[in-house]
Order: structure tokens, then sequence, then C-alpha cells
């Protein structure tokens, strides 16, 4: 990886994967996975999970989502609601702890074909991290964003699929289109 690339994915990879929020020395920590944002406005749907001091996932569940709402302020969030579950919703998650943290296979309702891994372990500084792996373009990638380009006054014209490659040195990017 070369100079450029490689400091922009480590400060990627610092950012998305080692976002952690603790209230104390023992509260479980909530590291961020990934965001959809859409053309509607500036909120995000961002996915997040929580784990425990050895970076291991928290409860059997322990994925969820909810609401940054930008276009109220940079840390307000609110839960997602009952009717927006189908669009950004997850179907299901099964977790396994490891003794180097754990893994997480996650299924979002509105793409069911791409499932997630989502694989917890430390850092060489001693930091939980996240990586969210799945196929885009038919390659393993470490998802980071979702855009969802709404169609009005219903429904989504396409997603755009955005992850780094395996090793790092570039992005890699699908359309998904109805």
């Amino acid at each position: 990886m070369t100079g450029r690339r490689a400091v922009t994915f480590l400060a990627l990879v610092a950012l998305i994967g080692t976002w952690a929020r603790a209230e104390s020395a023992s509260a479980p920590r909530t590291l961020l996975l990934f965001l959809i944002s859409k053309s509607e406005n500036k909120n995000q749907v961002q996915y997040a999970v929580r784990v425990d001091d050895n970076c291991q996932p928290l409860t059997p569940a322990p994925v969820f989502a909810y609401w940054r709402m930008r276009e109220k302020g940079p840390a307000v969030t609110e839960p997602l609601l009952a009717h927006e579950l189908d669009a950004y919703g997850i179907a299901g998650q099964a977790t396994t702890r490891t003794a180097e943290g754990g893994v997480v296979q996650l299924v979002l309702r509105a793409v069911r074909g791409r499932p997630i891994t989502v694989e917890l372990s430390r850092t060489p500084s001693g930091e939980c991290q996240a990586l969210s792996t799945v196929a885009i373009m038919g390659t393993p990638s470490h998802l980071f964003d979702v855009y969802a380009k709404l169609r009005w006054p219903f429904g989504v014209e396409y997603l755009l699929l955005e992850g780094w490659s395996m090793d790092g040195t570039r992005i890699i990017r699908e359309k998904l289109a109805e």
C-alpha cells in the first residue's frame, strides 16, 4: 500500500472500527460498523455493535441500528421507528465468541442476499475494533457506507455499496438497482 492510500485507509479504520464510547472502564463499548446515508437529507442510519472489555459480543444480538439526526445536531440520535424497520432493520444475527473477540453474522432486511460478517478483535495498541465484511462486486470488502438514492414519492432508486478492498489499497463500489 502506498503512502497516501495507507494513511487514508488507516484513518478510516481508526474512525470506523475503533470508535468507542464507554461510560466507565468496565462499561460496554459501542463500535460503529457502517452507515446508510440517503439523498433525502443529511440524517444517517448508523449500525453499531456492543462489545465487552474483551472485545467480545456483549449479547447474542449485539448489533443495532439508530438514526444520527445530523439535521438536528451532530450528537442527536433517535431510534428507528416501526415503519422504518423494513428498510433499515436487522433480519437476523448470530454471534460466536472467540479468544480474540468474536464474529457476528448479520443480515439486513433490505438486502437479505448480502450477509455481513462482523469480526471483533483487539488492535496492536489494545483498542477494540470491528470490521464488517460483505461481497461488493463479488469481492469480499470492508463495508463502510451505503448510499440510498430515494425515489419520489416512495421507494429506492438504487443503493450504492462502498467498502475497502481486503488489502486496503482501493475502494470498491457497487450500484444495486431494483
